[in-house]
């Protein structure tokens, strides 16, 4: 099955200017044209669309992103290449992961004390102010 740029921007939530993006800087393979010129997707084509989308939430660079892909392109003996890449790029998310357990850890922490002020009266209030000052001094 085949789908035009508009009906590929659709499938995979990215826009007709990415998609052209991402084929200009060799993220994608070149995509086949019809007849009349324009862009004709491939399922092929909207699955390397996900994997590009794949790696850019993990937070990778475009730059390397393309290196990735190059590598692809190269064939397989540079499959431990691309194992290494993704290693690095999964060493860095558990590394980000782990700091956002400590945010999400601390904002709990928060919440809680708030909700508990909430439930205050205003002189004890005044002096709940003062605590969580410390706390944060603290923290």
């Amino acid at each position: 099955m085949t789908y035009t740029i508009e009906q590929a921007a659709e499938l995979s939530g990215v826009s007709k200017h990415t998609l052209r993006y991402y084929e200009r800087e060799g993220l994608l393979p070149p995509v086949a044209k019809a007849d009349n010129g324009h862009r004709s997707y491939t399922d092929d084509d909207l699955g390397w669309v996900r994997m590009l989308l794949l790696l850019r939430a993990t937070g990778m660079p475009i730059r390397q992103m393309k290196a990735f892909m190059d590598l692809t392109w190269e064939g397989d003996h540079t499959i431990a290449a691309r194992v290494g890449v993704l290693e690095e790029v999964r060493a860095t998310l558990v590394a980000r992961m782990a700091e956002d357990v400590e945010h999400l850890r601390y904002l709990d922490r928060k919440l809680e004390y708030y909700t508990g002020v909430l439930a205050l009266d205003d002189a004890t209030l005044e002096q709940a102010v003062g605590e969580d000052a410390r706390e944060v001094s603290r923290t």
